[in-house]
């Protein structure tokens, strides 16, 4: 007893030393608090909320936490050093670790008052609360938190087996002695209730099967008809370590992320496929739209809608033009010419229209075609009967499609970069209110016109292309296809030990750290 009585008055000393080397007041730049000095349980449970911001989704490792044992040996350093972490942490926790990215404009950041932040960490008697206040402010931060849990816990697990991918849609009654165990054991490794019943027929997509493949695709933004085709088996062979890199992106660009604005906007969340029109946070339309394929991605913007089209012709970028249409006149001109097509070329500095039939199109290099392409207005015309303009160095539009069908499908990645869009006339609708003579009425007899037509908006709207994978409903976490690969840099860039630090850092806790080092002097005499 008399070992651990003296290590109990060891630690009761370095205890007091401790409180001693605390910050006695606040930061003359915050505002203003009581003087506080952390007991030792409190200093000890801020540094095991520091180990623990794996479950914020950013690595504790990057703050360089001291360890506890270090208190006895050095109890100035090593309050000094756990200020600073805690410093740093809370950074992270309320402007983002990724501060912003090439190509990203989508990624901003509020203003944060850091100095009024670092003043209530220095000043409270229980700094860890700080930290949780911090790390919880962004909305759904924690469901987030849990779906980061359930994440990590599967990657712990071991992952999930992947379903095979050959052999084409795996079809609801049909049976398969390989894929459909495959596909049972890929969804029970998260469907606690299908991981509860024993099928009568292994390789049998039976009903109970059935229910439990709608559920998920449900759950990450599928149409939840059963069929596992090629997106659905995407989605599900992705590894589990993805998903923890999702939401860990998902956590960090929510802090400092901007509030909502008065007033219309539009939103485009890209890999989710949705427009929305709203108004302050009042919903006035949600549709579907199409985005830029992979190869063919559409931008991040912030940009103005200033006009609508009305039977817009199609003049055809360069790329359209090699890699979409130059096969397409090469197999059969006629029936480009029959949707609308014509081809020009310049001679002696005029446009001068080519009859396609006459094009020895098999001979025509695709890296120097000397024809620009054009497509009339009309119900065949690539962008449909309206066309949204929003001035762009990008050249990037909403518009409508004539090919309807896509958007039953679940990923709607297929455009050249523009947003096509499900619902154009009720679009048209609302940007066009307050425009003086114009309704629905009178665009109806312009479309039936077949004459391009513009107008510009008397209330010009906000458009801003966002990229955000995963998103928080009331129906909880829903988690969408990296479709162009950000998450993964992302992620990359948030894992980079040098990430950005708070601009205001450095000034602050060397102010702490000579009171801490002054009050040490005084107990060491």
């Amino acid at each position: 007893m008399g070992l651990y009585a003296a290590s109990m008055r060891r630690r009761h000393a370095c205890l007091l030393f401790l409180a001693s080397a605390l910050p006695m007041r606040a930061l003359a730049a915050g505002p203003a608090l009581q003087p506080a000095q952390p007991s030792w349980d409190a200093l000890l449970r801020l540094s095991a909320r520091l180990r623990a911001l794996d479950a914020d989704g950013l690595n504790p490792g990057h703050y360089n936490i001291p360890p506890d044992a270090r208190a006895a040996s050095d109890p100035q350093g090593y309050t000094t050093a756990l200020y600073a972490s805690a410093y740093a942490a809370l950074g992270d926790l309320l402007q983002g670790r990724v501060r912003s990215l090439p190509d990203r404009p989508d990624i901003r950041r509020e203003a944060v008052a850091m100095v009024a932040w670092q003043a209530r960490l220095y000043g409270h008697a229980e700094p860890s609360e700080v930290i949780e206040e911090a790390a919880l402010l962004p909305p759904g931060m924690e469901a987030l938190r849990l779906a980061l849990q359930v994440a990590r816990a599967q990657v712990a697990a071991g992952g999930w087996p992947s379903v095979p991918t050959t052999g084409g849609t795996i079809e609801p009654a049909s049976t398969d002695p390989e894929r459909v165990p495959a596909l049972r054991a890929r969804i029970a490794a998260e469907d606690a209730a299908l991981a509860a019943t024993v099928p009568v027929d292994p390789a049998l997509y039976d009903e109970t099967l059935l229910e439990a493949v709608r559920r998920w695709q449900a759950a990450n933004g599928l149409e939840p008809d059963g069929r596992v085709g090629p997106a659905t088996l995407v989605l599900m062979n992705r590894s589990a370590q993805a998903r923890v890199n999702q939401i860990r992106v998902a956590m960090d660009m929510r802090r400092a992320a901007p509030r909502a604005q008065p007033g219309r906007r539009i939103e485009v969340n890209i890999p989710d496929y949705r427009l929305k029109l709203l108004n302050g946070t009042r919903m006035l339309l949600d549709m579907a739209v199409i985005v830029g394929k992979p190869n063919r991605a559409t931008p991040m913007l912030s940009v103005t809608m200033t006009t609508v089209q009305f039977n817009p012709p199609w003049g055809v970028p360069e790329r359209n033009a090699r890699e979409d249409l130059l096969p397409k006149f090469r197999r059969d001109p006629r029936a480009m010419i029959e949707k609308g097509f014509r081809i020009y070329q310049f001679i002696g500095g005029e446009r001068v229209e080519v009859d396609p039939l006459t094009v020895d199109w098999a001979s025509i290099d695709p890296k120097r075609i000397p024809y620009f392409f054009r497509q009339d207005a009309g119900d065949s015309n690539a962008l449909g009967r309206i066309k949204f303009i929003m001035p762009n160095s990008d050249d990037i539009y909403l518009h409508d499609t004539p090919d309807r069908h896509l958007f039953s499908r679940p990923g709607r990645a297929f455009s050249s970069g523009c947003i096509r869009l499900d619902k154009p006339m009720e679009l048209l609708d609302l940007v066009l209110e307050g425009t003086t003579g114009w309704d629905r009425a009178k665009a109806d007899t312009v479309l039936e016109s077949k004459q391009t037509t513009a107008v510009g908006l008397r209330r010009p709207l906000p458009v801003r292309l966002f990229y955000q994978t995963v998103t928080v409903e009331q129906a909880g976490v829903r988690i969408r296809p990296d479709i162009y690969g950000l998450d993964a840099a992302y992620a990359r860039a948030l894992d980079q030990r040098g990430a950005a630090a708070p601009a205001v850092a450095a000034a602050a806790p060397r102010q702490q750290t000579e009171k801490a080092a002054s009050a040490a002097a005084v107990v060491a005499r």
